[in-house]
């Protein structure tokens, strides 16, 4: 890895989970890690609910737009996390991945989106924990 960790979260629409995950990364990290954010399949806009849910947590998203994954996007990251694209994220020998098997917050209210960022955050607090091992998070 360089000096500066990149991390790459893959959903299929990257309006849901990829956003709040790289919003976290990037909130909790104190951009200390580079973050991407892309779908295989983007929407036309955030999930409002998701939107609704980081706002609570003081992360705004409203600006973000949903981004196509893109070859280089997956070259440019040491670590790329999927969250149900299944095989449409391209595999470079070398890299780490992980799949984060999350429910899909499409369609839902803010209340059934909480546990699922709920959940988001944890996995992000333990991915910074393995990156930048000498930083703690605070809750």
């Amino acid at each position: 890895m360089t000096t500066k960790p990149s991390v790459l979260f893959v959903c299929i629409h990257n309006a849901g989970r990829s956003q709040m995950a790289a919003a976290y990364l990037n909130h909790l990290s104190g951009g200390r890690v580079e973050v991407r954010s892309a779908g295989s399949e983007p929407a036309d806009r955030v999930n409002p609910a998701a939107v609704a849910a980081m706002a609570e947590e003081g992360i705004d998203i409203a600006a973000e737009t949903p981004k196509v994954l893109t070859t280089e996007a997956v070259k440019d990251s040491d670590v790329v996390i999927t969250m149900g694209c299944g095989d449409t994220c391209p595999f470079f020998p070398g890299k780490r991945y992980e799949d984060w098997v999350l429910e899909d917050p499409a369609g839902k209210g803010v209340e059934a989106v909480r546990p699922i960022r709920d959940e988001i955050r944890a996995r992000v607090e333990a991915l910074i924990a393995e990156l930048l091992p000498e930083t703690t998070t605070a809750r």
